[in-house]
């Protein structure tokens, strides 16, 4: 039943059900697979219904075939280009911290190394009686 299917094919199929945890797809008349809530879009997926109803036609690519107990994992969100992301503001307030770092020089670890120690042997004083 799964054997004509195989992981990476990109298909046409209908909606035939819906669940909090997944879509299942027609993809003939003999074979349905799942598309888990994770792979219907990019994103963050609350209800499925807001996204999908029972009936519409998918484009859906095969993750999985497990032919043992003939399960078909699908994801409509790997038929889609992920959606171009802008820059955060987090991502905006680092930036110029990376090039402070880039102006100020790389250094190696032997370079730091004696930094490093004179620092702990002065802290270690600290703690002494």
């Amino acid at each position: 039943m799964t054997n004509k299917f195989e992981a990476g094919q990109v298909l046409e199929g209908k909606v035939t059900g819906i669940q909090p945890y997944g879509a299942f797809v027609a993809l003939d008349d003999e074979t349905q697979g799942l598309v888990h809530i994770s792979e219907i879009t990019h994103g963050f997926v609350k209800d499925i219904n807001d996204h999908l109803s029972v009936g519409d036609e998918v484009k859906v690519k095969v993750l999985n075939v497990n032919e043992e107990n003939n399960k078909v994992s699908l994801s409509i969100r790997a038929t889609e280009e992920a959606p171009k992301r802008e820059a955060t503001k987090t991502q905006k307030v680092q930036k110029p911290k990376q090039q402070e770092e880039a102006t100020s020089g790389f250094n190696t670890l032997k370079d730091k190394l004696q930094e490093w120690i004179e620092q702990s042997e002065e802290r270690e004083g600290t703690f002494k009686n």
